[in-house]
């Protein structure tokens, strides 16, 4: 996987400039492709937690909170996601003791909190969650996906980010022109501090959409952070965010290292880690999808990095969960006909 064009998030230059007439191209493709398409409508509800642009603005934890909300009302939800990062096409049940080279890693997150069934064809994996005890379908992902129909689309944008550049891919960061996403967006989850995205959110109300607050913080007791300096990797879309929650959270950051996201770690790459990490007598802390994708044998560099390794256990707090919670039993006894 590729990293971030540093383009994307800032200001419009000759880069994203001369993208723009692909970015075009690109806008009417998948306009041209959606519109052809009749969604599966399943019998279950479904939820759809999205994003604006490519990559990392808190969906799969937004998609967790989501799930914790339906429990709490008794509900049984289950996951369904693309399984980006792994090989398997699906649809497949995953199970937690599955390698993320297969199934991807943010399935195996999700897989710690409910069913989760990974499949490229969303309405076959649709169909695979109708065949278990599940009640309500979050889908992960997919918001651009047409397949599926939604019976609410739920939006996740970081509030460092926004939709940087405002410009479609490859010249920027969005998958879709920005009003034809709000048009089919029904609630938005703004996370984290920040100003970047308060035009979006401008917008939603405007549009009188609701727009909800959330924050990113630990889910651990932290106090571990202050044995030791820390050396920090991350193979995600916006690392920058995991390095901040670590600093937060009272990591002493001696060292930062940068990869693609969904990176797969080589044993080279590894073993640097590990080497650096004893030359300054640092603790090795990375993110909970970095530390699912490397494996558990220690006769390797990975799985070495991973035994010497901590993950920082996160979660997204919504700030009005109240709000969410009506928002989403809304959707669910819609759907129902309740």
């Amino acid at each position: 996987m590729r990293q971030t064009p540093s383009w994307w998030y800032g200001e419009r230059g000759l880069v994203s400039s001369l993208l723009s007439p692909i970015a075009t191209i690109y806008g009417n493709m998948a306009a041209k492709k959606s519109a052809g398409v009749t969604p599966y409508v399943s019998r279950l509800p479904v939820i759809c937690v999205g994003n604006y642009t490519a990559g990392g603005g808190g969906k799969t934890p937004t998609a967790i909170a989501i799930a914790d909300v339906l429990k709490i009302a008794g509900e049984t939800p289950a996951f369904l996601t693309r399984g980006y990062g792994g090989k398997a096409e699906g649809p497949t049940i995953v199970t937690t003791d599955m390698d993320a080279a297969d199934v991807g890693d943010e399935p195996l997150l999700l897989a710690e909190h409910a069913p989760t069934v990974v499949s490229a064809d969303r309405e076959k994996g649709a169909q695979v969650i109708e065949t278990l005890e599940a009640s309500v379908i979050i889908m992960d992902d997919g918001f651009q996906n047409p397949s599926l129909h939604k019976d609410l689309a739920v939006i996740a944008i970081d509030a460092r980010a926004g939709i940087g550049n405002g410009m479609l891919i490859p010249a920027g960061p969005l998958r879709a022109p920005l009003e034809e996403q709000i048009a089919k967006t029904d609630a938005l989850v703004v996370v984290g501090e920040g100003t970047k995205a308060d035009k979006v959110a401008a917008q939603m109300i405007a549009a009188g959409k609701p727009v909800l607050k959330a924050r990113i913080e630990p889910t651990q007791d932290t106090r571990w952070l202050s044995v030791l300096p820390v050396i920090a990797f991350a193979g995600i879309a916006r690392p920058e965010k995991f390095f901040a929650t670590l600093g937060q959270a009272g990591g002493r950051i001696e060292g930062k290292q940068v990869f693609p996201d969904h990176h797969r770690y080589t044993a080279k790459e590894a073993q640097a880690l590990l080497d650096q990490a004893q030359e300054k007598s640092c603790m090795l802390v990375t993110t909970q999808k970095d530390w699912v994708r490397l494996p558990d044998d220690r006769e390797t560099p990975q799985g070495e990095l991973k035994f010497r390794s901590r993950p920082l256990a996160i979660a997204i707090r919504i700030g009005d969960e109240a709000a969410l919670g009506d928002l989403v039993m809304a959707a669910v006894k819609t759907k129902r006909g309740a």
